[in-house]
């Protein structure tokens, strides 16, 4: 991150971004729980044994959620949930029921706009709880399957309807949140989010698509997430508004600030981590949950970098973060502690890709000290060397269309690589990483940029 920009090879998107930097000098907060989920659908087998089954693979994930445990079980299907308490800490156990129990819900994921879907579907639907997730429970039973475009956020759930004996599998429009399936040698379907749940029972595991759901009436998964800038012509005469990127970009990280735990900040130094940081500190004093009525139970914001002593990365990071008035942690850590957490890093990444691991190391180390300090939630600045062309092979794109073309690539292919990473290095420790450069709101105003 920031490689680009200090090596003074900036791309008109990544200028564009370095432009919207100089007008941050401070940031905001709001709402969320990570979590892990698993499922047993189109049962087969003896719903009691898969039940205890479900629980054993269900523990596998716990890391992820270490607050509390759920599951519902009947003869069709069983959802179970491990819980990391974010939002609504004392009400929003999972899974999720609507008021008659007919709708079962269990969901990693937060909704950013459930507060507009609640005023939207309250007098329609008898909300339980205060989980910003129980919106999707609502559009369910508004829209059957056909309403995951309404939903702004990152999540994967699966939604079991008992009076119809069917269930929903969907998953966020770039895939942030892990989601994996696979059968069984009975035929029994796997839902989990994390794939070291189903390689003890299934026989093939594949990732489920981003931008798709599985509506089990129709038995095939259908994308719902296309944009017009996915194509070149939709933004090849578009004027950019650098202004519109700048409020977008604000409201993007004001969004992702929900929550009703201490959270904190990744700061590398570099553009990404630096601007994210910077909004965040403008927003940290005040609780966004209450439109800033009231002040933040924990307003000083904290940062973190971590690299091998002497990095110059953390010289940067350490200047951004004096310059901000963070409390910045620098988190030190040696070759040989590199080394000797590569087989854990492999076991929670779930990848044998050195570029992942090598990336994903220092991740996994700093998230345990972040843990360890209390904090459930940083904001990361994953996504924006995709959005913006940073890469420093970009610079060499032989025209607009052929960068622009990239761009859209390598934004569909994060869910293999950089949310994979940022998602599971951090959840290893029960701490969530939160990404608004991603944000499905942000992507259209800052994709659509004429490049």
């Amino acid at each position: 991150e920031g490689n680009a920009n200090r090596c003074g090879i900036v791309p008109l998107k990544v200028a564009d971004a370095l432009t919207v930097l100089f007008h941050f000098r401070q940031v905001r907060k709001r709402e969320f729980f990570m979590c892990s989920i698993l499922g047993v659908l189109d049962i087969k087998t003896d719903p009691v044994e898969l039940r205890k089954k479900a629980l054993e693979l269900s523990r596998l994930m716990r890391h992820r959620g270490p607050d509390w445990s759920g599951i519902y079980a009947n003869e069709k299907a069983i959802l179970a949930h491990e819980r990391l308490s974010i939002v609504d800490v004392n009400t929003g156990a999972q899974p999720l029921y609507n008021k008659a129990h007919t709708h079962i819900l269990a969901v990693n994921g937060e909704i950013h706009n459930h507060q507009a879907l609640r005023q939207q579907y309250g007098d329609r639907y008898a909300f339980q709880t205060g989980s910003d997730c129980e919106v999707i429970l609502a559009l369910y039973q508004e829209k059957g399957p056909e309403f995951l475009d309404d939903l702004r956020g990152m999540f994967a759930f699966a939604l079991y309807d008992s009076e119809k004996d069917a269930y929903l599998i969907g998953r966020d429009h770039l895939g942030i949140i892990p989601l994996y399936m696979g059968y069984d040698e009975h035929g029994n379907l796997y839902v989990a989010s994390e794939m070291k749940a189903l390689v003890p029972v299934c026989r093939t595991i594949k990732e489920f698509p981003a931008g798709s759901y599985l509506w089990s009436k129709d038995g095939e998964i259908r994308e719902y997430y296309r944009r017009d800038w996915f194509g070149y012509d939709a933004v090849k005469d578009n004027v950019t508004d650098k202004e519109a990127l700048r409020e977008a970009l604000e409201e993007s990280v004001k969004s992702h600030l929900m929550s009703d735990v201490p959270y904190g900040v990744l700061l590398s130094g570099g553009l990404d981590s630096s601007v994210i940081s910077a909004i965040t500190k403008k927003f940290a004093a005040r609780r966004v949950e209450d439109d800033e009525r009231s002040e933040a139970w924990w307003p000083q914001l904290h940062s973190f970098a971590v690299g091998l002593e002497g990095a110059p990365d953390l010289k940067a990071a350490q200047e951004v973060a004096e310059h901000l008035g963070t409390v910045h942690h620098e988190i030190h850590f040696t070759v040989q502690e590199g080394l000797d957490a590569i087989r854990d890093v492999i076991y929670h990444i779930e990848t044998y890709d050195v570029t992942t691991i090598r990336a994903s190391t220092p991740m996994y180390l700093m998230s345990r000290k972040i843990k360890a300090m209390g904090i459930k939630m940083v904001l990361s600045g994953e996504g924006s060397d995709e959005v913006f062309g940073g890469y420093l092979y970009f610079h060499k794109a032989p025209n607009a269309k052929e960068l622009h073309e990239e761009t859209v690539r390598k934004l569909l292919a994060l869910h293999q690589y950089d949310c994979a990473r940022a998602n599971k290095a951090m959840s290893a420790w029960g701490v969530e990483a939160r990404v608004p450069f991603l944000d499905k709101k942000f992507l259209d105003v800052a994709m659509r940029i004429n490049p």
